[in-house]
């Protein structure tokens, strides 16, 4: 475990600006990522404006501020802060370029963002946003349902069906995988908005939809 030699106050929760601990924010993505490879654990990056984003400072006291997530987070999460505020004090001009850089590598357009990683720090699982009605509970739910597609969690579950039911399982997870990547794919060509393609955009979801039903199935 890395050191924390110091903290600054975003809102409601403590933020490091140096080392990384399981289940704390922190602006130091290189302690992170090295904490995440050492302990196994997926990342959660979260893309903010802490002195401006309402939806940030909705997320941060409904959510993040509550012992329920800090006692999910200390277990299974390591924490990173990527904050773009309008006091360019509040983070450390040594993470300006490094926060910028992370923005541009996934495409981040809106705050908040929530992007997470396996434990190499590099395999994107899932991206998740905020929500007016969201409680530590539903969120909680919502990263759990992302996890099921870290490999590890994957290769377990296989395990665990049997040589049969573990190939129909990796075969869904698969499926909700291309159907995905079908709709990203389609989305890139930059279709025209009609009807026609309306429809289209709602059977790729739906499609999605039934591939995910699939997976919740077993």
């Amino acid at each position: 475990m890395a050191l924390i030699l110091c903290t600054v106050k975003l809102g409601a929760s403590e933020v490091a600006t140096e080392g990384a601990e399981v289940g704390k924010w922190t602006m130091d993505y290189a302690a992170a990522a090295k904490l995440a490879k050492e302990k196994n654990l997926p990342m959660l990056l979260n893309f903010t404006g802490s002195d401006w984003c309402g939806w940030c400072k909705i997320m941060d006291g409904n959510v993040y501020a509550k012992p329920e997530w800090s006692e999910f987070a200390g277990k299974q999460l390591v924490l990173v802060t990527f904050d773009f505020p309008q006091d360019k004090s509040i983070v450390p001009e040594r993470f300006t370029a490094q926060n910028n850089e992370m923005k541009d590598k996934f495409g981040i357009r809106g705050y908040p963002t929530y992007i997470i990683l396996d434990s190499d720090g590099e395999t994107k699982i899932g991206q998740l946003g905020a929500g007016k009605e969201k409680t530590p509970a539903s969120f909680i739910k919502e990263v759990e349902d992302v996890l099921r597609f870290r490999k590890a969690n994957i290769d377990a579950k296989v395990a665990a069906l049997g040589k049969e039911k573990g190939a129909e399982y990796l075969a869904a997870i698969n499926g909700i995988t291309g159907a995905e990547t079908a709709l990203k794919d389609w989305i890139a060509t930059n279709p025209e908005r009609n009807d026609e393609n309306n429809k289209k955009f709602e059977d790729f979801k739906k499609g999605i939809e039934a591939a995910r039903t699939k997976v919740d199935s077993f």
